[in-house]
């Protein structure tokens, strides 16, 4: 990383008044998380897909619950488990410090679904994930607006076959089947409330910050929900963007600094430049 744009970057850092984390899938391969980069990456994790030759879209859909909900939850059900087990690498607690020490705090967007920002601590309600969240649930029908945690759903799965082996999960108002209350591919059945509030939250957060500094981490132009909020911000708050991204890191003006690094390797350098600074 050039030592110029390091210092760049923590001179915005020092100076701003707000912390925006604004996250991709990239922020969690430093935590041995999947990044589903490409079909081979997501056959690779889940190579019983790969010989069935199903891609992520057709997993990943609601369809999937109603033809073969076994599959569907053998999916599902292993990145719960992966998930819980996960330990959040060191740069997460870097923003953790980041948005603490802001004067006007942080906010956190992600679209990643793994409660990994909870997980290290970052307060939930600054959290908004806009495609939801693994750890909650909801019927599939769905038979009303109701959610309900995951916390007590044991799961049980062959993980060679990819496939569920306890008895399928239910919505406990009707008794259908249930789902994770996640965005999926074509889905006209997810309930979003609970992403709608939180991004209700984030936007009413936004008006009352000035000189906001958005620290975008893994996000790429693949699936860019993460991007258009960043550029978003860029253009109806003022603020200043720090990129971290190995392959995709151009920012849009020299305002901006684009670092070239992964998740961790640029958390931590940049945490090096802002202490020496």
């Amino acid at each position: 990383m050039d030592p110029r744009s390091l210092a760049h970057a923590a001179e915005i850092l020092d100076q701003a008044d707000a912390v925006v984390v604004a996250a991709g899938a990239g922020i969690g391969v430093d935590s041995g998380l999947p990044d589903f980069r490409g079909d081979n990456g997501f056959w690779n994790a889940y190579p019983a897909l790969a010989a069935a030759g199903l891609r992520f879209a057709e997993i990943a859909c609601p369809d999937s619950f109603a033809t073969d909900p076994e599959l569907a939850w053998g999916f599902y059900g292993h990145r719960l488990d992966l998930y819980r087990r996960t330990v959040p690498h060191a740069g997460f607690d870097i923003l953790r410090r980041w948005t603490e020490r802001a004067p006007a705090g942080g906010f956190v967007f992600t679209s990643n679904v793994d409660g990994q920002f909870q997980r290290a601590g970052l307060a939930a309600g600054r959290i908004a994930e806009c495609h939801g969240s693994i750890h909650w649930l909801q019927c599939t029908r769905p038979c009303s607006d109701t959610l309900w945690p995951a916390d007590e759903l044991v799961v049980e799965i062959d993980a060679a076959a990819c496939r569920w082996r306890a008895p399928l999960p239910r919505c406990p108002r009707c008794g259908d089947g249930a789902r994770p209350n996640i965005l999926m591919f074509g889905d006209g059945a997810w309930l979003p409330g609970r992403s709608a509030a939180q991004l209700d939250a984030l936007a009413g957060w936004l008006r009352g910050v000035r000189r906001p500094v958005v620290v975008e981490i893994g996000a790429g132009t693949a699936v860019p929900s993460v991007r258009h909020f960043t550029h978003q911000v860029l253009h109806e708050h003022d603020g200043c963007l720090i990129r971290l991204n190995p392959r995709e890191s151009r920012v849009p003006g020299a305002l901006h600094v684009g670092l070239a690094a992964g998740a961790l390797d640029g958390l931590l350098a940049l945490d090096a430049a802002l202490a020496a600074g």
